[in-house]
């Protein structure tokens, strides 16, 4: 096979921009256990600058998302000119209703008006940041939930949930978003509040055109078709933003790419049928990874890299051919011309297009040989870690 050519799908891969989390710079873990590793960023603002080295590698990482109250400074305004400063700009703030003990048993949906007064209350203090960030995504995930049947009413709990994000979404200045992400369990087991793409999306429909889904790569039961609800939502024109990474089994968080890379060839693949792409799309692309054992710049290195040879690869699909093959009913055909591309060895190519833009040709051996990750060791030896803690 000759080795692939990207022309044609080049402008795509330029105007490509994936947002990192500012957590994925800290130190995260399991319900058990939280590991710290050397370098580790241990403010705001040095999580910043991991993001910026990332984005001054690969070109990809633009933005750098938010979590209130991980990421709470003094003057936001400031910290948006650090980031600026650094060549990055400051993207989604994620609000965090699942840490205080107030949430024990829900925050948006919970029974007490005092307790959905403090979350509604503090997601209003979110979109105060963002107008000084200059950030345009309100990104809500619930925890809430029941663990037992009878604990709640189920349907009081959707009533509440859709009257306090109603009065949040009524805030938004006019070029802001309101994004409801869903995950089918955890914290919470009997039932989960937003728990899919369904009700996420009847939430938001329900709040007015400023209000879109957020599609977590990890947070579907095992077997789901995630690619369809990329396809639907893109269909009825709610896909706001994804957040990508990797699960075995649950939400792992993992670097994406790294656990079904061929899954995530076809959620591509939906999201370029589907104009996702295009210039101009409203749907923003982010990681949501947690760097529990590997060092984290490079495994966020990885995962924009994954994402950049999972996208052209889903480019290099013969659409033409597809359509024909579909049209046809030749089943076979019809899906070895996703495999073709799929299977499609584009690293080469890509590695040369990116020297040629004045990156590295391989940002992963790049980063390791600069010799900075055993430098930030040594300037950030001393002082507490940025984490969540467990």
């Amino acid at each position: 096979m000759t080795a692939p050519r990207l022309d044609g799908i080049t402008d795509t891969l330029a105007r490509q921009a994936i947002e990192l989390p500012s957590w994925a710079f800290g130190n995260s873990g399991t319900r058990f256990k939280v590991f710290g590793t050397p370098g580790t960023a241990r403010t705001p603002q040095e999580k910043i600058a991991d993001a910026a080295t990332v984005h001054e590698l690969t070109g990809l990482a633009p933005t750098v998302a938010l979590h209130i109250p991980w990421d709470e400074v003094a003057d936001f305004a400031a910290l948006r000119a650090h980031a600026e400063g650094l060549g990055v700009q400051l993207g989604t703030v994620n609000s965090n209703t699942f840490q205080d003990e107030i949430y024990k048993f829900g925050s948006l949906a919970h029974s007490d008006p005092a307790v959905r007064r403090t979350a509604i209350d503090h997601h209003l203090r979110c979109l105060e940041i963002m107008a000084d960030t200059g950030s345009t995504d309100l990104k809500i995930w619930l925890a809430d939930g029941t663990n037992y049947p009878g604990q709640d009413s189920m349907r009081a709990r959707q009533d509440r949930i859709a009257d306090s994000l109603a009065e949040i979404y009524d805030q938004l200045a006019p070029d802001q978003r309101l994004v409801l992400e869903y995950k089918f369990f955890e914290p919470a087991f009997y039932h989960t509040d937003v728990p899919d793409w369904g009700t996420s999306y009847a939430q938001v429909c329900a709040l007015g055109e400023q209000a879109v889904t957020c599609l977590d790569t990890g947070h579907h039961a095992p077997g789901t078709n995630v690619e369809f609800i990329v396809m639907q939502l893109l269909r009825l024109g709610r896909l706001g933003s994804f957040d990508f990474n990797s699960r075995f089994y649950a939400d792992d968080d993992l670097i994406v790419g790294a656990a079904d890379p061929f899954q995530l060839f076809r959620i591509l693949h939906e999201v370029a049928v589907g104009g996702g792409f295009d210039e101009g799309s409203p749907v923003r692309f982010m990681l949501d990874q947690c760097h529990n054992i590997e060092d984290k710049i490079p495994g966020q290195l990885r995962s924009v890299l994954n994402v950049q040879e999972m996208t052209a690869r889903a480019l290099l699909v013969d659409r033409e051919a597809l359509g024909r093959a579909q049209a046809e009913h030749d089943v076979l055909g019809a899906n070895e011309v996703l495999m073709d591309a799929f299977q499609t060895d584009v690293r080469p190519a890509l590695a040369e297009w990116r020297a040629a833009r004045g990156f590295p040709a391989d940002p992963v051996r790049a980063y390791a040989e600069s010799g900075h990750q055993q430098h930030l060791a040594a300037q950030r030896a001393d002082g507490q870690q940025a984490g969540w803690g467990a």
